[in-house]
């Protein structure tokens, strides 16, 4: 096809394989794989169709190259990372930008796109020299869909080319059948976990490298293990694909897909949510009698009018720490399972049994970990105690095993129909639990823009500090902050009919410090949301929008979970708080001010205006505002 690729590739494919390779009759593929078979000098070259076969050599090359390895139940496997490999770098990971736009990427970790390119090549330079790899094919979204993101994924870990193989739908028959002008349009994703030492571990950590090329989309990424840093079809597609999204109009977003389904089963009504890093995501695409369509990304498009969703996965890369059989008892009775999950950082008992940190059983005294050998109380070189597990432990598997999963959104190749969108924080005093904003437009710029995560004790460094979250998408929004607000405005532009976005915080707490509902109270949030989206249910007004009366949340309580609620809880937990809420959008001003130089003054005149609103409130009504008193 190339004739500078031909005679090289060759000599590294099977025939069966470099057929495989040119049935695409894609120059794009071709010279893709020829470039960094030539630059990385791989061993050899498996390419992958859509097979179960193929899926299964996959799993077979990680186990016989040691990179995952066999458990109890014969279809899980375990993987482990180095020591020091245990989370996304976020220093490394970089934009490649030209210099016209390195002005407007400063404050998004950006480096000038010759410097950077000279420097990752180098480093990715002989990086598969030896190695055995594999090209695989997939698509972001059901495929043959108007939400379908073709991706190909060029790797030497068959770790990385299995855990994808669970997260993504397999898409070698979708290039096989792209038309001629669809032929250039696709992510592409080289990998390299560079050197490995006797535990099949990354080694050179000092050049670990996450480069992302969003004007050509292609991702860079080298002596990386982590799947947070080399499984290209999650984090590092989600950049491309906002930045794409920012281009043509649609929006992909760091959201569950779920649907509420209502007490008798006569409706359900489809939500997303968007929630910071501990503030209730899973939980919350999870909660017992609902269902579930997806739990991590999604992408939206306006069809005929309609804001349309898609879960952008088919697996789901979860934390396992603290999933319990109380807490999480779907997630959970599947990890007991004799079916195919990858298992990372976690221990493996002297029975070939998982063991993880908070999964509420008896754990053994010794075993292997990321560490390695491992026996409880054990120090590392720094004298620090090592845990049986790392805390951002992971489990890799698929979505449809889930018993709760909702197949019809799940499978829909023009996605479901969005009625609401809820957008979750943590704070212990501010944010009531579910507020309805007054429109799109107030939804965003109050609800998803003033999104806050307060430190707990958990957490390093001070408790009760509030770290900036905008829309829950900060770290992997790849154009400036404010561009990526206005978007969001302007998407439902033109739509028949536009989703209800309503705010939520399950962490308020009372005057003791003690959280004053249960984790099982969202189930109610929600449900009264799904109400208010089917014309259900009336409302008191506060100054930044819509919240419940009493009489209706009691009955939700009772029908629910079989709870009594109590007026006074009801009271503290609605009041308003106008100092609090000033102060909260003051933070969001500064905090947009120091990401983005060119924000618009639009947004800032909201957020002026409602603190001008709040503080004639205020001034008439006290400084906290009980339901039901505030008159406009």
């Amino acid at each position: 096809m190339n004739p500078k690729y031909d005679i090289l590739l060759k000599s590294k494919m099977s025939d069966e394989n470099y057929k495989k390779l040119t049935a695409l009759d894609n120059i794009k593929v071709y010279d893709f794989i020829g470039k960094f078979a030539e630059h990385c000098d791989p061993l050899s070259i498996y390419v992958c169709d859509d097979s179960e076969y193929d899926n299964q050599y996959i799993r077979h090359m990680a186990l016989k190259k040691g990179e995952e390895h066999s458990m109890s139940k014969p279809k899980q496997t375990i993987h482990w990372d180095g020591y020091g490999d245990q989370a996304r770098d976020k220093t490394n990971t970089r934009y490649m930008v030209y210099p016209e736009n390195l002005e407007k990427m400063k404050s998004l970790n950006s480096l000038e796109y010759e410097q950077a390119y000279k420097e990752i090549m180098e480093i990715a330079a002989g990086n598969m020299k030896g190695k055995d790899t594999v090209v695989k094919f997939f698509a972001e979204g059901p495929t043959d869909s108007p939400f379908t993101i073709p991706c190909v994924q060029f790797t030497d870990s068959w770790y990385v080319a299995h855990s994808e193989s669970i997260l993504y739908r397999s898409a070698y028959k979708h290039f096989l059948n792209m038309k001629t002008d669809e032929k250039d349009a696709f992510f592409r994703f080289i990998h390299s976990a560079g050197e490995l030492d006797d535990r099949g571990c990354s080694v050179n950590l000092d050049k670990r490298r996450i480069y992302m090329d969003t004007q050509n989309n292609i991702v860079y990424s080298m002596n990386a293990q982590y799947a947070g840093n080399s499984v290209g079809l999650k984090k590092h597609s989600m950049r491309l694909a906002i930045n794409q999204a920012g281009t043509e109009g649609w929006l992909c977003e760091h959201m569950f897909v779920m649907a509420c389904v209502n007490e008798d089963k006569s409706r359900k009504s489809y939500f997303c949510g968007a929630f910071p890093s501990a503030c209730g995501k899973t939980s919350t695409a999870m909660i017992p009698g609902e269902q579930i369509v997806g739990d991590d990304i999604a992408y939206f498009r306006n069809i005929d009018g309609e804001f349309r969703a898609v879960n952008v996965e088919f697996g789901m890369f979860g934390i396992i720490k603290d999933v319990n059989a109380k807490d999480d008892p779907v997630i959970f009775e599947n990890l007991q399972k004799d079916q195919e999950v990858i298992f990372s950082n976690i221990l493996l008992g002297q029975d070939k049994h998982p063991y993880w940190l908070g999964m509420g059983e008896e754990s053994p005294e010794e075993g292997l970990n990321h560490f390695g050998e491992w026996k409880n109380g054990i120090k590392d070189s720094k004298g620090n105690v090592v845990g049986l597990a790392h805390g951002n432990a992971r489990y890799t598997m698929r979505l449809d095993y889930l018993d709760n999963i909702d197949e019809e959104g799940f499978n829909a190749k023009e996605g479901v129909k969005i009625a609401g969108v809820l957008y979750g924080g943590r704070d212990s005093d501010t944010t009531v639990p579910i507020e309805e904003s007054p429109s799109w437009k107030d939804g965003i710029i109050l609800k998803a823009t003033t999104l806050e995560s307060e430190t707990t004790s958990a957490t390093l460094g001070t408790e009760g500090v509030r770290n900036p979250s905008p829309m829950a998408n900060l770290d992997f929004v790849s154009y400036p902050l404010g561009e990526y607000t206005m978007n969001n405005i302007k998407f439902v532009e033109g739509m028949k009919e536009v989703p209800r976005i309503f705010s939520t915080n399950y962490f308020m707490k009372g005057s003791d410090g003690k959280f004053m509902t249960s984790k099982l109270a969202k189930k109610i949030w929600l449900h009264w949301a799904e109400g208010r989206v089917n014309g259900e249910y009336e409302t008191y007004d506060t100054p930044t929008g819509k919240i419940p009366l009493f009489k209706d949340l009691k009955d939700l309580f009772k029908k629910y979970l079989d709870e009594d609620f109590s007026e006074e809880y009801y009271t503290y937990l609605f009041t308003f708080r106008c100092t609090k809420w000033i102060e909260k959008l003051e933070r969001t001003k500064a905090f947009y001010t120091k990401m983005d130089a060119h924000v618009s003054q639009g947004l800032y005149q909201a957020w002026d205006a409602a603190i001008a609103k709040i503080s004639v409130a205020k001034e008439k009504h006290g400084d906290e505002i009980k339901p039901g008193d505030y008159k406009g």
